[in-house]
């Protein structure tokens, strides 16, 4: 199947949605003051955080082959498809080996413990989330906001509860959100999906404004990076 940016997944014959759930109103002026805080903020930390993005691009081309920037299709804002940016921390190759890792993951998020893909550097850029600071341009593009549900891998997508599907990719996918400032990795599929849902259910400025700020020191400490 070719993805791209337009692509939109699960829609039945008429082009709606086949789980019928409360969409956000995009016209409000809540969503509208969220796109221009995700812009300025977007804008201003790509600025600050510029000199460090350059830095680990030069090391990942030093260390390894590879393009240092890795371009992957995820699950966003009302199921579409679009290119998630992130510098990589995996060898060259590391995709024709998902499959024979995948069957070591039994639940519905795709995540190892001790990936025997990423590279020295990598697990450092993971460590830091210095690996995903390209997504703010994925930001300023609209295809994702600062706070909200992580975009999905495809396989992600296709096991995430059915039932629940659709409430949760009502929202755009954040750079950060409540399961990043929870411990990460070190939560379970179930918590992770009800953080998703609660954060979904409950969304509004205030919210976004306090998860930014548990954001900073949930990255210094590392906890739950993998």
């Amino acid at each position: 199947m070719t993805l791209d940016d337009t692509q939109t997944l699960r829609l039945d014959d008429t082009g709606a949605l086949p789980w019928p759930v409360p969409i956000p109103d995009d016209n409000t002026w809540e969503i509208g003051l969220k796109r221009v805080l995700d812009v300025v903020l977007a804008s201003i930390l790509l600025v600050l955080t510029a000199p460090v993005l350059l830095l680990a691009i030069v090391l990942i081309r030093l260390t390894s082959p590879g393009a240092a920037i890795f371009r992957q299709p995820r699950v966003g804002h009302r199921c579409r498809t679009f290119l998630m940016l992130k510098l990589r921390t995996m060898e060259r190759g590391a995709e024709e080996r998902e499959a024979e890792l995948a069957s070591e993951v039994d639940g519905t998020f795709f995540k190892l413990c001790d990936d025997p893909r990423i590279t020295r550097l990598g697990r450092w850029l993971r460590r830091t989330s210095v690996d995903e600071l390209p997504q703010l341009v994925n930001v300023l593009r609209g295809e994702m906001s600062l706070v909200g549900p992580r975009p999905l891998l495809l396989r992600d997508f296709e096991r995430y509860p059915k039932h629940t599907q659709m409430r949760r990719f009502s929202r755009p996918p954040g750079l950060t959100g409540l399961w990043q400032v929870s411990g990460r990795s070190e939560t379970g599929d179930e918590e992770r999906i009800r953080l998703d849902l609660d954060y979904v259910d409950r969304w509004s400025l205030a919210l976004d404004l306090r998860i930014l700020g548990l954001t900073v020191p949930a990255v210094l400490s590392g906890r739950g990076a993998t």
